[in-house]
């Protein structure tokens, strides 16, 4: 059984082969591109016909590479973002980033309209004003012609299966993001909609994970050269979601995982919505998860720091690899200062060295004085707030947490994954690394009848890193630090 995973970050994509014979199962990285977001006249678009362009390249690589006989393919993305057809299903304008500035007001202009605790006693999440509910109210509020002209609206991941297939649907998990969807029944709040004065009609059915969505289009199957029209199944679409599946958390441990890349998502793997005025106060999120799970979790910022920061070295000139990075902190001393990484200002895209700067001087803390230290400082301070969340979420379940399962790309950073253990006093799993392209193939392949359940699929995870605590006092200092500056 050959099934192929399109897994979409925000920074990059990659396709990815899952072959499962015999009770084993291989993966091949079969086409690698990048994910380049275009400002065009002050707003951040991304370039989804490139993204459809290179997800039949991708597909068009596994014919050339012999796999023509792959019997599913399945795409997740980020959340949030959407894209927006008319009558005639054709895409109004390109999807709009969820770090442009229309949402820069929206969340008090929301709440002017439904008080806060209302919007989250239905729909359970957590409030950052990347939500679509804020992007699509800077509609109502700025460009409400353009929501008059739209038949649907489709997420991400759906509207690139819309443009395989020809097929419109919603899946679960993704529709989750959007903070427009009732937590317990797993629906829309069309009272939620109609009071943001959204049109409940352009929101479609919504579609669980594993179900298949349609077939690649006649015309898809000739031009890339398969023998039979393909599957395309509807995985659990929100990244998170899918590297949530490939998590190691077995029934009854008492774990928290964090899915760790351009974002970190911390959370708990619940069986039901967890509303609650704790919960509310902490501003913890309840997204959907496969098989009908809750993903409990807070949305913090990740290496998106990182990322930005070396994009800024580089357009000074300093051609920094994070290999280079790595090296550079095998002897690198910490400065010992930290930042907020939820803070507003390392929101936007832009020169994250000088916005940390200005929020260390702020808070009367000294500057790194090199890259390393720069470098240093980001990770450090993403790991002791790993650390704040972790204590805020035992205090909302009510018990320790034992295990932290540190999945996705962040996990090829082993200083990130040993900061994490020492800051949190936890024992920390690494891995899988590709932890969401795995999500998604098993659920393809639970969907296709190879695989009986979730449960079977966490057997498949590979061998994990295991990191333990070290220097207690040191960064119990460290965080006592930490916390007079968040």
């Amino acid at each position: 059984m050959k099934v192929l995973a399109f897994d979409l970050g925000a920074s990059s994509g990659r396709a990815i082969l899952g072959i499962y014979e015999n009770g084993k199962l291989e993966m091949e990285e079969i086409h690698r591109f990048s994910n380049d977001p275009v400002m065009v006249n002050g707003t951040l678009y991304w370039d989804i016909l490139r993204l459809f362009f290179e997800i039949k390249t991708g597909l068009s690589k596994c014919v050339t590479a012999g796999h023509k006989d792959i019997e599913s393919i399945a795409i997740d993305t980020w959340g949030v973002d959407f894209g927006l057809l008319d009558k005639d299903g054709r895409l109004l304008e390109n999807p709009i980033h969820y770090r442009d500035s229309r949402v820069d007001d929206m969340m008090d202009k929301v709440f002017s309209v439904v008080p806060r605790d209302e919007i989250y006693n239905s729909t359970g999440i957590q409030f950052v004003k990347l939500n679509t509910i804020f992007q699509l109210y800077s509609l109502v509020e700025n460009r409400k012609e353009l929501l008059d002209k739209a038949e649907t609206l489709l997420f991400t991941p759906d509207l690139l299966a819309y443009f395989l297939t020809g097929e419109k649907s919603i899946e679960y998990t993704i529709a989750s993001t959007s903070q427009l969807l009732d937590a317990n029944k797993r629906d829309w709040d069309y009272a939620l909609l109609e009071k943001l004065g959204l049109n409940k009609d352009i929101f479609p059915a919504i579609r669980m994970p594993g179900s298949v969505t349609g077939k690649l289009l006649p015309e898809i199957v000739e031009e890339l050269g398969f023998d039979k029209p393909i599957d395309v199944i509807a995985c659990a679409s929100h990244d998170t979601a899918s590297a949530v599946v490939a998590a190691p958390i077995e029934k009854g441990e008492k774990s928290c995982y964090i899915s760790c890349g351009t974002w970190s998502l911390l959370g708990a793997e619940l069986d039901e919505p967890l509303i609650n005025e704790k919960s509310f106060s902490e501003n913890f999120t309840n997204e959907g998860g496969y098989e009908g799970t809750i993903r409990f979790l807070k949305n913090i910022s990740g290496l998106w720091l990182l990322q930005e920061t070396r994009r800024q070295w580089i357009r000074e000139g300093s051609d920094i690899s994070f290999k280079d990075i790595d090296k550079m902190l095998e002897t690198e001393t910490s400065a010992n200062v930290y930042i907020n990484p939820d803070d507003d200002s390392f929101v936007a895209p832009g020169n994250m060295p000088k916005r940390m700067e200005e929020f260390l001087i702020s808070k009367g803390q000294d500057i790194p004085k090199t890259k390393g230290q720069q470098a240093l400082c980001i990770l450090e301070s993403l790991a002791l707030t790993y650390r704040f969340y972790i204590e805020n979420l035992e205090k909302i379940l009510g018990h320790t947490i034992d295990t932290v399962h540190l999945i996705g790309g962040g996990t090829k950073d082993e200083n990130l994954c040993r900061f994490t253990a020492c800051a949190t006093g936890k024992k920390v799993t690494a891995g899988p690394i590709e932890a969401t392209a795995l999500g998604n193939i098993a659920v393809q392949l639970i969907a296709k009848g190879e695989i009986k359940d979730l449960d079977e699929a966490r057997k498949y995870l590979g061998d994990l890193k295991i990191y333990m605590p070290e220097d207690t006092d040191k960064w119990n200092k460290k965080y006592a630090d930490y916390m007079k500056v968040r």
